[in-house]
């Protein structure tokens, strides 16, 4: 069939609208109408080059819900009308990973810089005038239609809308992970949130619900300090300086307990001041990626080893999707998790390209394209 969705054509480019073929689903497969994407910013990353794309044409996205449209063959567990969040990093839950609690660690993970599917590199379910198609985590969710593998979602209850639950495939696990589950955030801890988009601002509700008494969050753009205030944040500042100064005053000067770095586009420089900035034995998670070919980062070693800091890295918020979609989504049901107060904008899939410059403006915690 045919679907219209958000393409580049080129790296470094810009996401534009054509119309594209669609495959039907095979066997462990669904093909799903889209409802709502969200606009991350490793979508972007993927438009500037620090992303690497596996094959161009490239149809982004990764942030999606929708409903399930059509199944394919011997696929089990799915059923036409199923409302499905996609969760960006597969599970097959029968590798070590997943066998073990690391869903967002699975094997499959491995064969997404290709963009086709996960067991065949040459396999693809989009294509352009006959030409294949790179789908970014095996989805692209900037598309009216797409066929995923069933290992990319997650079935979730028909009355939470799909616009807000879309948020969980991402950022929501993300940032809430990093807290929760990366930096191990508990009672009476103080902690630092750098940089509060569309994942930091998850982060900041995620200490606070791990009963964290000191949240500050970091960002030079004032209506995120004031969003991040509303959601969780006990102070709201503009650098990182200011926010280890404020960390060291609310610890006898011993400095935070966990740093979470979660900048749109993150450096050794904003790594290295985050982890200066917490105690003796604490943690600095980093969530945020800048340019892929970076190796090396401005990593105080000294204090590293000598200090006993840890310094540690955090994938989709050390989360296994398939449980913690639908906890999120039920602790937003119960008014926990608040989701609706992250959309800023909603855009038509049309509009798509003045939604990263208006990421890129700093003007959304999280832009939603929601198609008709």
């Amino acid at each position: 069939m045919k679907t219209r969705g958000a393409v580049l054509r080129e790296v470094p480019g810009r996401y534009e609208i054509v119309e594209l073929d669609v495959d039907d689903p095979r066997p462990g497969e669904i093909r799903v109408k889209m409802v709502a994407t969200g606009l991350c910013h490793s979508d972007d990353h993927h438009a500037t080059g620090d992303m690497r794309v596996g094959i161009l044409p490239f149809a982004g996205g990764h942030e999606g819900a929708g409903v399930v449209e059509a199944v394919g063959p011997h696929t089990p567990g799915f059923a036409e009308g199923d409302h499905v969040v996609f969760s960006f990093l597969p599970a097959c839950g029968r590798c070590r990973w997943c066998a073990t609690g690391h869903q967002n660690l699975c094997d499959l993970g491995a064969s997404l810089g290709t963009n086709a599917r996960w067991e065949d590199p040459t396999s693809f379910r989009l294509s352009l005038d006959g030409q294949p198609v790179g789908q970014m985590c095996g989805l692209s969710t900037f598309c009216e239609y797409t066929t995923v593998s069933t290992a990319s979602a997650v079935k979730v209850p028909e009355d939470i809308p799909l616009e807000i639950a879309c948020l969980t495939g991402c950022g929501v696990g993300t940032g809430w992970g990093a807290a929760v589950n990366s930096a191990e955030v508990r009672p009476g801890q103080t902690v630092i949130v750098m940089g509060v988009g569309g994942i930091g601002i998850n982060a900041v509700q995620g200490a606070a619900h791990a009963g964290a008494t000191n949240v500050i969050a970091v960002d030079p753009v004032a209506f995120k300090r004031e969003a991040a205030l509303q959601l969780g944040a006990t102070h709201a500042v503009e650098s990182i300086k200011e926010a280890a100064a404020l960390g060291r005053e609310m610890t006898d000067g011993q400095g935070a307990d966990a740093a979470i770095v979660t900048v749109g586009v993150t450096t050794g420089e904003h790594v290295g001041r985050a982890l200066q900035a917490v105690r003796k034995a604490g943690t600095c998670v980093v969530v945020g990626l800048g340019d892929v070919r970076t190796k090396d980062g401005d990593i105080p070693l000294t204090e590293l080893v000598l200090y006993q800091k840890r310094l540690q890295g955090s994938l989709f918020g050390a989360s296994a999707p398939t449980a913690d979609i639908p906890a999120q989504l039920r602790l937003y049901a119960e008014g926990v998790l608040k989701l609706d107060e992250l959309i800023t904008t909603r855009y038509a899939l049309d509009d798509i390209a003045q939604g990263f410059d208006d990421m890129h403006a700093g003007r959304n915690l999280r832009g939603v394209v929601v198609f008709d």
